[in-house]
């Protein structure tokens, strides 16, 4: 942590939240930080035009080593507040160090501290901080007790009953009309894995991408890669295995309920709040799904085809798992490839479920492409059978990655890389997969190397026009759910593209998309916990709610990353009340220290009643994570 006095005051500024913050300007900096050699830019947001600003760059011993002029043209307004947004560009500050803004003149103010460092340093600390976070989420025996204190959780998750799928209201409601849950018969174990985000649920769907972008993370940085990656990466992967039976050909859905019942005779995990390892010893009769005896689903029937988004991302996570064991375990990584094939054979893609089974209920997670995921599954598969030796085997599954690719390209392109697109990472791969084949431009398949190549610059290049025109150069949308998400998952697609082409060309856009999710925003905030100055304190997460850090006062999350802002309008009914055993976080519920920032349509809320903003997700830190390990990569092989 900075603690130079102009730190301290430019946050004590940001934390008041009042008129006269509103009125104050306000530097924006990327706080983990810029490379060398890369474009620098802040931006310096004033509540009226100036003229004739000055910057000065400060070192960690308080000397100023680069000065020069403000932008002397707003890149536009922002809100009624800051009607102007003035770019400070330092490109020439190569030296690595620590350093903070100061502007001077027509206007005044100071920055948090920023470093100039390697890209290596940068980037490994992302990835190691995210994946912390994924420890943080481990449920069963095998918990990591870590600077939050956690204990095994949901042992009863050995012998979970399996039940039929619960009806919902409508209108996109988790409420279940059921007046009791039915058992469909039998029991199967379900326990460890992550839980999905605040709460204690698990899903198939989302542990799946989790699980897919940690070991494309490790094969990515090779022998960079920490040791908890690794670990990590198994760690899902072993959950994953559970949740697929070969043996009966059953993919297991997800484990608990949201929300009880509308005749309120059994609750749900949402209408608790408490420490995990509570709720095996949880005797209320109310609570028997939703702590104590929590329920299973499967996504099919036993032997049925399979929802092929489902079908294609798992086994996608398999064959992953499987070419980073094939050199150092072929006998696990033999293994992982049945668990791939077997369950890829099992999709549904004659005629697939409307809608797609991602979770009960499916608004949770409503999915609506899967050709991505299936061109992910099939393209991982052959480069698995590569690296296994097996190159005969890799031919059909390379036929069907282009096949579905081309399916993706005619119908599908409205996304960019996350948790419901993992078209980016499967085009890379497919490319990949093709030259492994001796076939680099892919001829006579049905889709071939330049499509994927056009496809991936597609995604970048609608990003790239959205960010010229916006203040901070956003290139994703932040009035809707998920920007935080895109945006690391631009990031990502940006080092796929460069590795695939060569071309540097939307390098200085991803620049610009680091420096937004860090910092760089009309926020000030980061949205990674632990990273920077000023990050997310008070995110809806019970663990960390009741084992860490309230007003920044304990223990972190370090690594968590937040929904980050979302529509104003998911706001019109305030926050709400404290849910039963929630600690109040701000202390000061009353308090707002981002309201003065709201413009745009956007709006961020640190509130750990703010689930619109706040809430952390495996599928958020796990973009995070790939995005870091990526441009760490590209940069070494620069």
């Amino acid at each position: 942590m900075a603690t130079t006095a102009a730190v301290a005051a430019s946050l004590s500024l940001v934390g008041q939240g009042s008129a006269h913050a509103a009125a104050a300007s306000q530097i924006r900096i990327d706080q983990i930080g810029y490379l060398p050699t890369e474009v620098k830019v802040g931006y310096l947001m004033t509540g009226a035009a100036v003229s004739g600003a000055r910057f000065s760059v400060v070192d960690s011993a308080g000397r100023s080593v680069l000065s020069g002029n403000v932008g002397s043209t707003s890149r536009g307004k922002w809100n009624s507040a800051y009607p102007d947004v003035y770019p400070i560009t330092f490109t020439a500050l190569t030296k690595p160090g620590r350093y903070h803004l100061v502007v001077s003149g027509a206007a005044s103010a100071s920055s948090p501290a920023f470093a100039i460092t390697t890209a290596a340093s940068m980037y490994s600390k992302l990835v190691a901080d995210g994946v912390t976070f994924y420890q943080v989420q481990r449920d069963g025996s095998d918990v990591i007790s870590g600077a939050l204190h956690r204990q095994p959780s949901h042992l009863n998750d050995r012998n979970a009953a399996v039940y039929k799928w619960p009806h919902f209201a409508s209108g996109g409601s988790d409420t279940i009309t059921d007046g009791d849950l039915t058992k469909a018969g039998g029991s199967h174990d379900v326990s460890g894995g992550w839980f999905d985000a605040g709460d204690f649920l698990k899903f198939t769907h989302t542990a799946a991408y989790g699980d897919a972008v940690l070991f494309a993370s490790e094969r990515a940085l090779g022998a960079s890669a920490p040791t908890s990656l690794d670990a990590e990466a198994h760690y899902g992967e072993a959950w994953l295995s559970k949740m697929w039976d070969q043996s009966t050909k059953t993919l297991y859905l997800q484990v608990g309920i949201g929300s009880g019942n509308s005749a309120g005779t059994f609750t749900g995990d949402h209408d608790l709040w408490r420490l995990p390892q509570a709720d095996d010893g949880d005797t209320a009769a109310a609570d028997r799904y939703s702590a104590a005896h929590r329920p299973t689903f499967t996504a099919a029937a036993p032997g049925a085809k399979i929802s092929p988004n489902l079908a294609g991302r798992v086994s996608a996570a398999f064959a992953l798992a499987a070419q980073v064991d094939a050199a150092r375990d072929p006998s696990r990584a033999a293994a992982e490839y049945q668990a791939a094939t077997s369950l890829y054979a099992q999709a549904n893609t004659a005629s697939p479920p409307n809608p797609l089974v991602t979770a009960l209920p499916n608004a949770y997670y409503p999915e609506s492409s899967w050709h991505d995921d299936m061109e992910f599954g099939a393209a991982e598969i052959a480069l698995a059978a590569h690296a296994l030796g097996h190159d005969a085997n890799a031919k059909p599954y390379l036929a069907d990655a282009a096949t579905w690719a081309k399916d993706y390209l005619s119908a599908d392109t409205g996304d960019t890389f996350n948790l419901y697109d993992t078209s980016a990472l499967a085009h890379a791969d497919l490319i990949k997969a093709m030259a492994a084949a001796g076939d680099p431009s892919g001829s006579g398949l049905a889709v071939g190397r330049s499509a994927l190549v056009a496809d991936l610059k597609r995604q970048l290049q609608t990003a790239a026009s959205r960010a010229s025109s916006d203040v901070f150069h956003a290139g994703g949308v932040y009035s809707d759910f998920d920007v935080d998400s895109h945006t690391f998952g631009l990031l990502a697609t940006e080092a796929l593209y460069r590795q695939a082409t060569g071309d540097r060309s939307f390098a200085g856009f991803a620049t610009e998309q680091r420096d937004w999710l860090f910092g760089a925003n009309a926020w000030g905030t980061g949205f990674m916990v632990g990273e920077g100055d000023l990050f997310p304190r008070c995110m809806q997460h019970q663990v960390a709610n009741l084992s860490g850090s309230t007003d920044g006062k304990g223990p972190l999350a370090v690594g968590a990353v937040v929904n980050g802002p979302n529509g104003a309008d998911q706001f019109t009914g305030g926050l709400g009340d404290l849910q039963s055993g929630m600690t109040a976080c701000p202390a000061n519920q009353n308090s707002d220290p981002f309201a003065a920032f709201t413009g745009h349509g956007s709006r961020f809320v640190d509130d750990v009643r703010s689930w619109q903003t706040d809430e952390p997700a495996l599928d958020m830190t796990g973009s995070a994570i790939i995005a870091a390990a990526l441009q760490e990569s590209a940069a070494a092989a620069r």
